[in-house]
């Protein structure tokens, strides 16, 4: 095993690029890794391969994991439609198959040193770090969190290195601290931290209002067993349908929000984030599952989800426990199948439409329209099911 050669998860922004250099200093032979995990453009890859040779890794790899990404989390994010505090997809998910990449990397340089660029607030360092080492025996090296050690602004302190070591620092990586992948972009930094209102270059793939399309846009998807499988009635493969999506709702400003959430480690966390082909997909795959399983079932649904949102926000990505809930979700899942109609005007997107052999619809008994109960078989139901609460209201009436 080498102990000069470091694998270092690198994203070409400010952290990772500083975590070059800071490596290099502790005399490592530093191996960059991007893992695609979608949602970046091939400019934007060939950037950060020149950015990495520029602050001098000895070698840049490129590792492919949006399909990983789909298939490891999207396909279970649907089943359980789970969002931290109802709000949040945990689009941070990207960082478990990323390590788990940079992991397979290291094994065939044969080295046991691993990299990122993770700060020592919140919850990404407890991401990185659980997952490697639930994967293996490695040595984790986080050169940010190091940094906090010799001083509170870090990022003057990042900026002033990269100026002295002569490498341009974009305009919005000096301001915002920018994440993208296959599921969305998150942005945090500056008047975000701050609580304040969002500047107007904080929308990345959602248009402002004033770009939204006229003309209502509507889209079919389908469904297999709670997978998204077919947009339009054509098949796709996952990651290219979720691209497709967040182009599509992203030009009328869908799937566009503001999250603050309590985090495991520091303080609370505020952050923008754009995800329009998690939206759509979410709402569609609800309003279907909702259609065809019991009563019962969308019930209990909720508790098998947050606990599974917990889980994987907080880091426990490879945790048993996880996978034992998503047994239970992939079982409550295989009737999921059908087509949704969404449709959006702007900003928000619904289900209008739902089809499904599976639905559990009764010719004879239409909401609010028809039955197959007669009106006396409905009194006494009404009857019996709230007699609990009839005779609750009698003993305890005070005495008069």
């Amino acid at each position: 095993m080498s102990e000069q050669t470091i694998v270092l998860a690198f994203s070409g922004g400010l952290d990772t690029s500083y975590c070059v250099l800071a490596l290099k200093e502790q005399g490592f032979q530093v191996h960059t890794a991007f893992v695609d995990t979608g949602g970046i453009s091939a400019d934007q890859k060939a950037w950060i391969a020149e950015r990495a040779r520029a602050l001098g890794a000895v070698e840049h790899h490129e590792l492919d994991a949006s399909q990983a990404l789909w298939d490891e989390f999207v396909v279970p994010l649907l089943w359980s439609g789970a969002r931290m505090l109802e709000q949040y997809p945990m689009l941070c998910s990207d960082r478990y198959v990323i390590v788990a990449e940079c992991l397979k990397l290291a094994d065939r340089l044969e080295t046991r040193h691993f990299a990122h660029g993770c700060t020592g607030m919140g919850n990404d360092q407890l991401r990185f770090d659980q997952s490697v080492r639930s994967l293996g025996d490695y040595r984790i090296h986080a050169p940010i969190r190091e940094l906090q050690r010799e001083t509170k602004n870090v990022r003057a302190h990042e900026l002033e290195l990269m100026a002295k070591a002569g490498v341009e620092v974009p305009t919005s990586s000096s301001r915002y601290s920018i994440n993208e992948n296959l599921l969305g972009v998150t942005l945090s930094g500056q008047e975000i931290d701050e609580f304040g209102a969002p500047g107007v270059d904080t929308h990345v793939w959602c248009k402002p209002r004033a770009e939204w399309p006229e003309k209502r846009l509507e889209l079919t998807l389908g469904f297999d067993q709670g997978r998204a499988v077919s947009l339009e009635d054509k098949p796709m493969a996952g990651p290219e349908l979720l691209a497709e999506l967040n182009r599509r709702l992203g030009a009328y400003g869908v799937g566009r929000h503001i999250y603050t959430g309590d985090v495991s480690i520091g303080l609370k966390g505020r952050i923008v984030f754009e995800c329009p082909g998690v939206d759509g997909l979410m709402i569609a795959q609800r309003a279907l599952r909702e259609a065809v399983n019991t009563r019962l079932q969308n019930q209990f649904h909720p508790q098998i989800a947050q606990r599974w949102a917990e889980l994987v926000y907080t880091g426990f990505f490879y945790e048993p426990h996880k996978f034992d809930l998503e047994a239970y979700l992939e079982g409550a899942n295989r009737y999921v199948t059908g087509v949704v109609r969404l449709a959006t005007e702007g900003g928000s997107v619904s289900a209008v439409s739902i089809g499904s052999r599976y639905l559990l619809k009764d010719p004879e008994a239409v909401y609010a329209q028809s039955a197959g109960w007669t009106p006396e078989e409905a009194e006494g139901f009404v009857k019996l099911i709230g007699q609990s609460s009839t005779l609750a209201a009698r003993v305890r009436k005070p005495a008069s």
